[in-house]
């Protein structure tokens, strides 16, 4: 059964992308077809990338570098939960993504998004970067916007269809994820 991680990826303080995290990891509780665990990037303090050689070589120096790797080691999938910062992913979450390479490799991820347009540019810029990380993204999305989902920010309120359209997002990704395993071998 594939193992996925809802990564909630911001750190900032009062930010609402912990509740949207909880939300999407309840949702997924009970589904017979993966085990999905909350991962909170602010329980994975990781300063500004400092390893001394790039990530493909797996000669990780630094404890917090070693503990981030067994983590996401982990897992066979993703939902990244993140906020739309300026059109663009949070500095944290990149930052996260970019201190491990193999760990990521041959495995699928999900989006929850959310901003005033529902953070689609942020996702936008975020396949590319699972591209290079050598993860599969499924087509299927969630996009929250702010006006929408937030109609008395920072409480999250989801309209009722959320769910049947996370339902969506996870079955693409228990489907790839399981897919994938093969490849991994």
């Amino acid at each position: 059964m594939p193992k996925i991680a809802v990564i909630a990826g911001s750190v900032r303080p009062g930010r609402v992308t912990r509740a949207v995290a909880e939300w999407v990891t309840e949702s997924a509780a009970g589904r017979p077809n993966a085990e999905y665990e909350l991962v909170d990037l602010a329980d994975h303090p990781l300063p500004a990338y400092d390893e001394a050689t790039p990530p493909q070589l797996k000669q990780y120096q630094g404890s917090h570098t070693v503990q981030w790797a067994a983590k996401i080691a982990e897992f066979d999938g993703f939902v990244f939960v993140t906020p739309e910062y300026n059109h663009s992913i949070p500095a944290a979450l990149k930052n996260a993504l970019d201190f491990i390479y193999g760990e990521w490799n041959n495995k699928a991820a999900a989006f929850v998004s959310f901003g005033g347009t529902g953070g689609v540019r942020a996702v936008e810029h975020l396949r590319q970067i699972a591209s290079e990380l050598q993860l599969a993204t499924v087509q299927a999305q969630l996009a929250l916007p702010i006006g929408v989902d937030f109609p008395e920010y920072p409480a999250f309120s989801p309209t009722s269809t959320r769910k049947d359209e996370l339902v969506r997002v996870l079955d693409q990704l228990e489907s790839w994820s399981a897919a994938l395993a093969s490849v991994r071998g």
